[in-house]
């Protein structure tokens, strides 16, 4: 099966102890929409920040590329490497 790259809006908020987490994931058509969805999610009540990202592999054998950033909003971690 062909690679297909799947576009993410990640928001994040404060966990119990004043960390940055990230919420529920919310997939996209395309790479604009996630960035305008990740800025819509950047702006809601509680939220910190979110991130616009995109994954490219195969989902028949599970194997996908590291996520690429397209566009970050309010306060996003540096380090990415858990999610």
């Amino acid at each position: 099966m062909a690679d297909i790259t799947y576009y993410v809006a990640l928001p994040f908020l404060h966990d119990d102890s004043g960390s940055p987490a990230a919420g529920a994931a919310e997939e996209c058509q395309s790479a604009s929409g996630a960035i305008r969805r990740a800025e819509l999610l950047s702006r809601a009540p509680g939220s910190i920040g979110a991130l616009a990202f995109s994954r490219t592999g195969d989902p028949m054998i599970g194997e996908f590329g590291d996520a690429q950033v397209i566009r970050a909003f309010g306060e996003v971690p540096s380090d990415l490497s858990a999610l």
